[in-house]
């Protein structure tokens, strides 16, 4: 009877031992079975198909995850420009806030920065090629740059190098049969000698001279300036009036404070900024030099932005002075030279350019003696300064030689008269031969 027991209670342990192998068994193939275990326990089992295609997963994901960079919006007025250039090319790498484009409007340059550091995966567009805003520049693959402005190099692609075949020795050349000796040719009937002929006079030779022609298609902001300018002869009933002004006091006030004015304020003294000063006080007198027209309504202003004409490589600007009125000379002064040095290096803004209520152009800076500026609509008045030559002129019913300017004024004569055209240019010539008058206005 107890070995019955005994003999009962060991095949139900051997029974219940072998249960407990096949269920460890079943979970260690499971466990064996799972990617985590593979991967974290026998790395050296992953097929190399495996691998390669897991990367080149990742490298698709990165380049999905690619930055967009758009246009950015220009100007309410502005949707489109022309691409100037590209700094980068595909595959180089870039530094965030680091140029990638510049892209020309009718006013103003407007600069493309990279969003974030990488490789330029892609440019969307050619030089010259037109823009809209929010259309697609270029796509940049984000990643760490290094300081060489390199970005980290991806894994090689080992390419199968195809095995060169032996070039085949070329067939020698046939061999030529030797040539046959040629029969005698008889000999020519003689011939009279040629009666000798007078030269006949040629044509000079005109091949050293050059006739190349060359047509480059013209910028947007010379496109812009010509479209204006012709939109104001055709909008504008515009006449031209002038004067001349004696520089003598002018020039004798310059030479005694030009060298405490550059120590002290760091600027030089020019004309544009008593001109400037001379025209805001004349504009007081005469407030229809300041306005303009708006339909069937005419606008008169209490302030005076002064827009100054600066030349630029592209072409003219007229970057504006706000409350010029409300200025001193040296602080017109100051503003010039900034401005001027912004349109220069074509960082001006669209604030810098827009609105305007008067413009001055200083043609005598290259040498101009004479001419007639062209309104900047809707302004109503353009004052034109020209070069200062010595020229005799009568004082006090002697003939003396004094430094002289013209003075040009063309205006819209829908809105001012020529009484009050002439009125104007007149006290700023009187405001500038005598530059103390200003400090009693």
């Amino acid at each position: 009877m107890l070995s019955r027991s005994i003999r009962t209670s060991a095949s139900r342990a051997i029974k219940s031992s072998q249960c407990m192998r096949i269920v460890s068994c079943a979970s260690a193939k499971r466990y064996a079975s799972s990617s985590l275990f593979a991967r974290q326990s026998y790395p050296s089992r992953i097929p190399q198909s495996l691998n390669s295609q897991f990367i080149s997963r990742s490298l698709l994901q990165r380049r999905l995850e690619s930055t967009k960079v758009e246009v950015p919006p220009m100007a309410e007025s502005l949707t489109e420009g022309t691409l100037s250039q590209y700094t980068k090319q595909v595959g180089e790498s870039i530094q965030q806030d680091e140029l990638l484009a510049t892209i020309e409007t009718d006013k103003i340059d407007i600069e493309v920065n990279a969003p974030v550091s990488g490789k330029i995966v892609k440019l969307s567009f050619k030089p010259e090629d037109t823009v809209t805003v929010g259309q697609e520049l270029a796509q940049i693959e984000p990643g760490e740059v290094s300081s060489g402005g390199e970005a980290p190099k991806e894994e090689p692609k080992f390419e199968e190098s195809k095995k060169e075949e032996p070039a085949t020795a070329a067939p020698p050349p046939p061999k030529s049969e030797a040539p046959k000796p040629e029969a005698p040719k008889p000999a020519p009937p003689k011939q009279e000698a040629p009666k000798k002929q007078e030269p006949v006079p040629q044509a000079p030779k005109v091949s050293s001279f050059s006739r190349n022609e060359e047509r480059i298609k013209m910028n947007r902001m010379r496109l812009r300036i010509a479209e204006r300018l012709k939109e104001s002869q055709n909008t504008a009933a515009s006449l031209t009036t002038f004067n001349e002004v004696d520089m003598s006091a002018l020039l004798e006030m310059r030479k005694l404070y030009k060298d405490e004015i550059i120590k002290s304020k760091g600027v030089k003294f020019g004309f544009m900024g008593l001109f400037s000063k001379a025209s805001t006080l004349a504009a007081k007198d005469i407030p229809s030099v300041n306005g303009a027209i708006e339909g069937d309504q005419i606008v008169y202003r209490d302030y005076s932005d002064i827009s100054i004409a600066v030349a630029t490589p592209k072409g003219l600007v007229t970057p504006v002075i706000r409350n010029a009125e409300s200025l001193s000379v040296l602080e017109v002064e100051q503003e010039i030279v900034r401005l001027s040095q912004k349109a220069r290096d074509g960082k001006l803004t669209l604030e810098d350019m827009s609105g305007g209520t008067f413009t001055i152009s200083n043609g005598g800076v290259f040498g101009s003696l004479y001419g007639t500026p062209i309104i900047n609509t809707p302004q109503t008045a353009v004052l034109g300064l020209h070069g200062v030559k010595e020229r005799p002129v009568t004082v006090n019913g002697k003939i003396e030689s004094r430094p002289m300017m013209y003075l040009a004024l063309t205006y819209d004569h829908r809105l001012m008269d020529g009484r009050e055209a002439v009125t104007f240019l007149r006290t700023v010539k009187e405001l500038v031969e005598d530059p103390r008058k200003m400090l009693l206005a």
